[in-house]
């Protein structure tokens, strides 16, 4: 019997898949497919050793990037060895997801925006402004976002800005209260969708979706703020006519940036109607029902048992999918 230890901590919500209900979900469902799941909740870079050392596990599947006592946010800091993949590779432990280097890339959205456009997919234009930076001269609107956040943390109707000065008052707002370089980008208007991908290699699939929400849930422009997402605000419908095309930018972009297992892309579309890629989540959210990527599933893998028995095949499959990747019984 393949055996999973599930690490989670404060930051599991803010940084992964949700938090302890969520994690215990999660090991609902790997008990249910046949195999142990084991929880290990830390708060500190000692608590993750002496799990990783006195577990027995076959396999590691992290809600965190990193360990982290905050609760509300990801941010970047000063983590230097405490990010959990690093420790995990160093071990040379198997473990569910991208490596260190990728979950690295994926948080910083400005390097996720740099390595995606290097590959020739289309992602909006950028600046990632500093404390102290002068702010570019650009078109507007725009839109203004923390560098290192995911979940639509820190943005609201504000984010859109359409003069200098309102893109000034936005960029101080996210380096005064979040403690990182703000992202300012083109304003998608268009809709947007996401895509799930799933497995690795030959096994590997793609799951498009288009993210509605009831339009009184929005405040003036078209945008998911924080309050909007995993608490069933959101649903996700088929992708119709721009299936193909999402699962193409996607396909394109996970190569470029080496995703593994589970991983899922956003995209909005621009104001000609071409999808840009927005953000590449490596920590999919996996609260039940409410979250994307059992939306993603259930909708492409409906079963006659109900969306709890949907969820449980989504996790076997993340699960089972790394396991033949490490080639483990």
């Amino acid at each position: 019997m393949s055996r999973i230890l599930l690490i989670t901590g404060p930051g599991g919500d803010a940084q992964g898949w949700g938090n302890m209900a969520v994690t215990q979900e999660i090991a609902t469902a790997i008990k249910g497919s046949g195999k142990s799941a084991e929880i290990a909740f830390v708060s500190n870079m000692a608590g993750l050793i002496q799990a990783l050392d006195t577990r027995k596990f076959d396999l590691a599947w992290s809600a965190l990037y990193h360990v982290t006592e905050n609760e509300a946010n990801i941010g970047m800091g000063d983590h230097g060895d405490d990010w959990v993949a690093d420790i995990l590779d160093k071990r040379r432990i198997a473990y569910i997801g991208p490596d260190a280097s990728t979950m690295k890339a994926l948080i910083h959205k400005t390097a996720t925006h740099n390595i995606l456009g290097k590959a020739g997919v289309p992602v909006p234009y950028h600046y990632q402004i500093e404390q102290g930076q002068a702010l570019p001269d650009m078109a507007f609107p725009a839109f203004v976002k923390p560098s290192f956040e995911s979940r639509s943390v820190g943005i609201s109707d504000n984010s859109v800005v359409s003069t200098p000065e309102e893109l000034k008052a936005q960029v101080g707002f996210i380096h005064e209260n979040y403690d990182q370089p703000a992202l300012v980008e083109e304003y998608l208007p268009g809709r947007e969708y996401t895509v799930l991908m799933l497995g690795n290699g030959a096994y590997q699939k793609f799951l498009p979706g288009m993210v509605t929400v009831d339009p009184k849930l929005l405040g003036k422009y078209p945008i998911l703020g924080a309050d909007l997402r995993g608490v069933g605000a959101t649903e996700i419908q088929p992708a119709g006519e721009l299936s193909e095309k999402a699962i193409d930018v996607t396909a394109r972009a996970m190569k470029a940036l080496n995703c593994l297992d589970h991983v899922r892309a956003d995209m909005r579309l621009d104001s000609q109607g071409n999808v840009k890629i927005i953000e590449v989540n490596g920590i999919p959210g996996l609260k039940p029902v409410k979250s994307w990527s059992p939306q993603l599933y259930t909708l492409h893998h409906a079963s006659e048992k109900g969306k709890m028995e949907d969820y449980r095949a989504l996790i076997d499959q993340i699960v089972s999918s790394a396991l033949a990747r490490y080639g483990i019984a």
